[in-house]
């Protein structure tokens, strides 16, 4: 599998046996109380190791301070922290410099406009997570399974390495895919039977569906290739 899959909000051992079998990339958990898919630094820890060298491990904060990354680099030892709120390009600055890991920046996509926001990350941020902005009266920054307009991809720099995310289940990504020629995609709520949920058999329909997006976009660039 050629795309990069990262299945997040991961919380039993069972769903992350799971994910790496499958072929994740990416495993990601999440350190935010007001989150169904919240997880204790310590269980977190736990878990990572079932999985440690077979995928990466992600961290997912929000606006997190020093005391509560502290606690949770030493619980779980990440491979890489994903920052999902209103961190600053000096703030992460800061987190890079003090725990020495990669940095995953979150963006919330709505509009156009919205991707301006990237520009005074680059060459700070790893790799940047594209998500949909919340709705109103959601408390949660992701995992709220809403998308944004796929097509507002068309104006970004090639040169900016981005993770898709926002909404993305069996259903949809294939066309996301399609239409973005994402290179490294996320999923939480679109693999649950209720929030916080992981369900297997959905994950599993998940990365059926990202293998035939493949195929048909492999044989529409050969049959493109062959009229040339």
């Amino acid at each position: 599998m050629k795309t990069e899959v990262k299945i997040c909000g991961l919380k039993t051992g069972e769903a992350v046996d799971r994910a790496v079998a499958l072929g994740a990339r990416y495993t990601g958990f999440i350190f935010f109380p007001k989150s169904p898919r919240n997880i204790e630094p310590d269980d977190a820890g736990r878990l990572a190791e079932r999985i440690r060298g077979k995928a990466k491990i992600v961290a997912v904060t929000v606006d997190a301070d020093n005391d509560d990354l502290d606690e949770i680099v030493s619980a779980l030892s990440p491979d890489i922290l994903q920052l999902h709120g209103n961190e600053s390009p000096d703030r992460v600055l800061t987190i890079k410099a003090v725990y020495g890991l990669p940095v995953i920046k979150a963006l919330s996509i709505r509009e156009a406009d919205d991707l301006k926001r990237i520009d005074p990350y680059i060459g700070i941020a790893d790799r940047f997570l594209l998500d949909a902005k919340p709705p109103k009266g959601s408390d949660l920054p992701g995992g709220n399974g809403v998308s944004f307009d796929w097509n507002l991809l068309d104006t970004l720099d090639e040169s900016v390495d981005y993770m898709l995310s926002g909404g993305l289940n069996a259903d949809n990504i294939g066309e996301a895919l399609s239409v973005t020629g994402a290179k490294a995609i996320d999923t939480s709520s679109g693999v649950e039977s209720a929030p916080g949920v992981k369900d297997l058999k959905r994950m599993e329909e998940f990365f059926d569906a990202v293998a035939r997006a493949e195929a048909a976009m492999a044989q529409d660039a050969s049959l493109a290739g062959r009229s040339k």
